[in-house]
Formats: C-alpha cells, structure tokens, sequence
C-alpha cells in the first residue's frame, strides 16, 4: 500500500515538473520550396523535428530521474544457504538553483530557435541553388537561341564572301577569316549545349520539377531596410546571443546554492538459518538537501561563457555589417545590368529601323535578301539580349531573396 502511494506521488511530481514544447516557426517561403525535391524536403522535415526533440530533451534536462534498484543474492559461507533480497525507489529532485531552472529552460528555447534558424540557412541556400540552376537553364535557352542566329549570320557573310572571291572582289584571305568565324560560333554553340546539359543534370539532382515547363519565379527590388529586419542569417545571429546570454547566466548558477528535495522506498527481504522464518521490512524516507559546489575552475568556466557571449554580439554586429556589403554590392550590379538592357533596347529601335530602310531598299532593287536576313537576325538577337540581362538581374535579387524571410 505504502509503494502504490509513492509512485502515485512521484508520478504527480514529474507531471507537474515537465515543461510544455515551445515549436519555432519555420521561416522559410512555401513558393520557393517547390523548387526542391520532395525527398529533400522530407529531409529538412526530419531535421526540424530533431531540433524539436532535441530542445525538448534539453528543456527537461533539469528534471531528475527516479532510480530504481533492485537485488537478489545468495550466499553459503555456512552450511544453509542465505538469501537476501532488495528494492528500491529514490528521486534527488533540484527545486531551487538560484536561477538556474529558468535560465536552463530558457536556453533550451533559445537553442532550438538557433537550430531552427541554422537550419532554415542550409534549406534557403539548396533552395537558392535550385532557382539559380533553372534560371541559368532559361538563360542558355536564351544563348542559345542567340547563338543559331549568329550562326546564321556567319553563314550568310560566308556565302558573301565566297561569292567574292569567285568574282574575283576579295582575295583568299578574306574568306579564310569568314570559315573561321562560322567555325568558332558553331563550336561556341557546342560549348553552351554541354554545358546547358551539366546545368539540367545538377538541377535535376535537387528538384522534382520538369525544367521544361517549370517557371522562373520573379524577384522584385528589396530595400536595405527589408532586407536587414527580415533576413534569416541576422535572425540567426541574433538568437545565437541569446543562447549564449542564458548559457552564461546558466553557467553562473552552477556555482550557487541549489536545494532538491530527496525521497524513498526501500524494501528488504532475507532468509537466514539463524533467524526464525523470513524477515522482511519496508520503508520510505523524505528530506530536503542544500549544497554549494566549490570548483577551483568556476571562474574560468564563468569568464568563458561570458567571452562566448560578447563575441556572438560582435559577429552579429560584422554579419549586418557584411550584408549591408552585400546590398550595396548586388544594387551596383542590377544598377549596371540595367544599363546594359537599356542598351539593347535602343539598339533593337535602331536595328527596326533599318531593318525597316533595308526592306524598303531591297524591294526597290538596292539591296540584297542577305541584307534583310542579316539586320533580322541582328534585331532578334538584340531582343534575346534583353531577356537575357533580365535573367542576370534576377540571378543578383536571388542571392538576397536567399536570405530574406518573406514570401516570393
């Protein structure tokens, strides 16, 4: 009766001492996860879920487990045989540590939003990494596209040239040059084509999505302000000083005064020939335990944390500073690849029009067909140029959006 009593007491007791789950919100955007595979989305799945256990494990670390004991032994140092035979149940529970519970928990929190945070980093840049590889794919389309029209090109100032020198107008060297310019923009067309096939191998390798049909998603201009107060690797470096603030107040309270309270079940049963019949007892016993450890390495274990504390603020403070870095460096590009498109842009009007003149001229007999394929091809390709720039523009805005928390 009196063992059912104490484990009704002791379970009370540990029910009342464990701490409810505190779940992280993971930050990372549903749009863009699409871009990686199933596979390693359950993999990320399974990492979020052992921060979860692994906070939780850390967060009840505090709460002492029950000892259960249990013994049968048999001896004969004379001629009958002695038996003895023993259980118990005993719990050493901390109730005060001068802070320590609280900031024992509190670094359990802060431990799994830092791990959730590590790991919505790694996520973001395998997701960053399977954008980058589509919009690379896209983009060598683009080239190549580009490529077949300077082919083009080649060819028609080959056949010129030929014609040339048949007619006597040019000398053999001329047309020498012009088999070599077709020659170097067919193999430049090879070159693009393999490598456009290592970028649809690597991109298959992270994304379930058919490259073909897939869509690029479109990046808008972030300000510097959106970028810093929303940016996970800030997030993370900010939720690292907080681990390491409870970590350090945590340290400190190891070496204060802590009081546990302390209880008990013991039973004992023995068989001896020198007693009459079997003796068996059972009792319980309760009490409250004070205690101060004195470690000559307290200080430098305080002295410690405290440095892993100051220095997590300093690397935040250079992180933002690097990202600021990163900002301006990623706007100076955009700025420049804007100027860049807008140059293809004029030179497509410019191209239109003669293009325009040149139709008109060839219709009336002053020009040839190779002139109208040739500022076609040329207008075409000024036009595949602008795409193209615009692809680079959103390859910059993506090494931001890699860290930027908010949806796409």
């Amino acid at each position: 009766m009196k063992v059912s009593k104490l484990l009704i007491v002791l379970s009370l007791l540990c029910s009342t001492l464990l701490a409810a789950d505190n779940n992280t919100t993971q930050t990372n955007s549903p749009k863009l996860e699409k871009y990686i595979s199933d596979n390693k989305q359950e993999q990320f799945l399974y990492d979020y879920q052992k921060n979860e256990a692994e906070g939780s494990k850390l967060r009840n670390s505090w709460i002492a487990p029950l000892n259960l004991q249990y013994s049968n032994s048999k001896s004969n140092p004379y001629v009958d045989v002695l038996t003895n035979e023993t259980a118990a149940i005993r719990m050493d529970q901390p109730i005060f540590q001068s802070g320590g519970i609280y900031y024992g928990i509190k670094f359990a929190e802060a431990s799994q939003k830092y791990a959730n945070y590590s790991t919505d980093v790694v996520k973001r840049k395998l997701v960053k990494d399977a954008v980058a590889l589509l919009m690379q794919i896209k983009q060598i389309e683009l080239k190549i596209q580009k490529q077949n029209l300077q082919i083009k090109n080649a060819e028609i100032n080959l056949q010129l040239k030929k014609e040339q020198y048949l007619s006597g107008q040019l000398d053999s060297g001329f047309l020498d040059n012009a088999i070599l310019e077709r020659n170097v923009a067919v193999q430049a067309l090879y070159d693009i084509e393999t490598n456009n096939e290592k970028l649809i191998s690597q991109f298959q390798a992270l994304s379930d999505i058919s490259y073909k049909n897939a869509q690029i998603p479109h990046l808008e201009l972030l300000n510097e302000k959106e970028f810093l107060e929303d940016n996970i690797v800030l997030n993370m470096s900010q939720s690292e000083i907080e681990k390491n603030r409870y970590y350090k107040n945590a340290t400190l309270t190891k070496y204060l005064p802590k009081v546990s309270v302390t209880g008990g079940y013991n039973w004992n049963k023995s068989d001896s020939p020198f007693q009459f019949g079997s003796q068996e007892k059972d009792y319980y016993d309760y009490g409250v335990k004070a205690s101060l450890p004195l470690d000559i390495n307290s200080f430098q274990d305080i002295e410690s944390s405290k440095i892993d504390y100051l220095k997590s603020q300093v690397v935040a403070e250079d992180k933002k500073r690097q990202l600021r870095a990163l900002f301006e460096q990623v706007m100076q590009n955009v700025s420049n690849l804007e100027k860049k498109k807008q140059l293809s842009i004029e030179n497509k009007d410019i191209y239109a029009k003669l293009l325009t003149d040149t139709k008109n001229l060839f219709q009336a007999g002053y020009k040839t067909s190779y002139d109208v394929e040739l500022l076609s091809n040329s207008l075409s390709m000024q036009d595949l140029d602008v795409k193209i720039f615009e692809i680079d523009r959103q390859l910059e805005l993506l090494s931001l959006y890699e860290m930027y928390k908010n949806e796409i």
